[in-house]
């Protein structure tokens, strides 16, 4: 099979594992900001600026969420839509890759929508500038035909307001950053937040935990409500099929114990990245790329998804020269190698 059919084929189940897991998500997804635990300065600002656009009778400020994947951005979206009793039409940035892709989309609005965009950082920088108008004006400049017959055309759009989430806040381009009324960053979750979620979700799902099988969860969660609800996902089918459906804490830690994730929420491949980096390379510095290259994964998903955590909990810092292991980074991978994973 050539290189360019088995990528295609590995983006097509990428795409099709998020569906699914979209799916699930929604189902967990809570409908008001009460039902929204954690983040409560963020939550606190959101509620007070809806109720202050519905006394003017106005539409909301554009809003941007930033931080890691998994804590709530594209939840607090849809809150807000029920909130300001709007629609909330959702797209991506590699989604819109022309202005007439954004044009179809704005102009569809009715006042007062909510345009959700994931990952706007990834928006072609011709679509984003078309953002400009479109956010402050309210108005976009369409070109028709090209060479002399070339003409614009200005589309008047409803007041709307854009919803855009990113993991990657520096990316984006100060002019666009700067029209956001509403910017709010989301950290991770305590413990305790997330065990609140897990007995949600469980209750959702129609499966008994007890408090103490809930917080198992939740510690090996790595403070990221989505990966909590994922592995309440795979707990629940073992308490289904050897536990009479019944998570207790035994029951938590022999599944997730199965699921090669430890009781710091460190999984197979967190633990490779510290053993390439401490083994392979004497505790670094050691480049993104090279890491990449060693462990079998993309760069950009080791940036993303895996070192924040890790700097997070002190395994690894970054250096002008690489990746460095830190002393617990070091014990941590001496005790996988001696005793293994916890």
């Amino acid at each position: 099979m050539s290189e360019g059919a088995s990528g295609g084929r590995t983006a097509r189940l990428s795409d099709e594992l998020n569906r699914r897991n979209s799916a699930f998500d929604n189902g967990l997804r809570p409908e008001d900001f009460s039902g929204f635990v954690g983040q409560e300065k963020v939550r606190e600002r959101l509620m007070l600026a809806v109720e202050a656009a519905k006394r003017r009778g106005d539409t909301l400020d554009h809003v941007l969420f930033s931080g890691p994947p998994g804590l709530g951005k594209t939840t607090l979206s849809y809150i807000l839509g029920s909130a300001m009793g709007v629609r909330v039409k959702t797209t991506s940035g590699p989604v819109i890759t022309k202005p007439g892709d954004l044009a179809g989309l704005l102009t569809s609005l009715e006042p007062g929508d909510i345009v959700f965009i994931d990952e706007i950082h990834r928006l072609a920088k011709t679509v984003e500038e078309y953002l400009y108008s479109a956010m402050e004006d309210y108005v976009i400049d369409i070109m028709i035909d090209q060479g002399p017959n070339a003409r614009s055309v200005r589309l008047d759009l409803p007041r709307f307001t854009l919803v855009g989430a990113t993991t990657r806040i520096g990316l984006i381009a100060a002019p666009l950053r700067a029209r956001f009324g509403l910017v709010n960053r989301l950290d991770y979750y305590s413990p305790e937040q997330l065990s609140e979620i897990v007995v949600r979700s469980a209750a959702r799902l129609g499966v008994d935990i007890d408090r103490d099988g809930a917080m198992e969860i939740a510690r090996r969660s790595r403070g990221t409500p989505r990966i909590a609800n994922n592995l309440l996902r795979r707990v629940r089918d073992y308490a289904l099929v050897k536990a009479d459906n019944f998570i207790t804490l035994d029951v938590a830690k022999e599944s997730l114990s199965m699921l090669e994730i430890d009781v710091n929420g460190l999984d197979e491949m967190d633990l490779r990245i510290l053993e390439t980096i401490c083994l392979k390379f004497g505790g670094g510095p050691v480049g993104l790329s090279t890491i990449a290259v060693s462990v079998g994964e993309e760069p950009d998903t080791i940036e993303e998804a895996y070192e924040p955590f890790l700097i997070m909990q002190g395994y690894i810092e970054r250096t002008p020269k690489g990746r460095v292991a830190t002393e617990l980074g070091r014990e941590r991978v001496g005790l996988s190698l001696n005793g293994g994973t916890k």
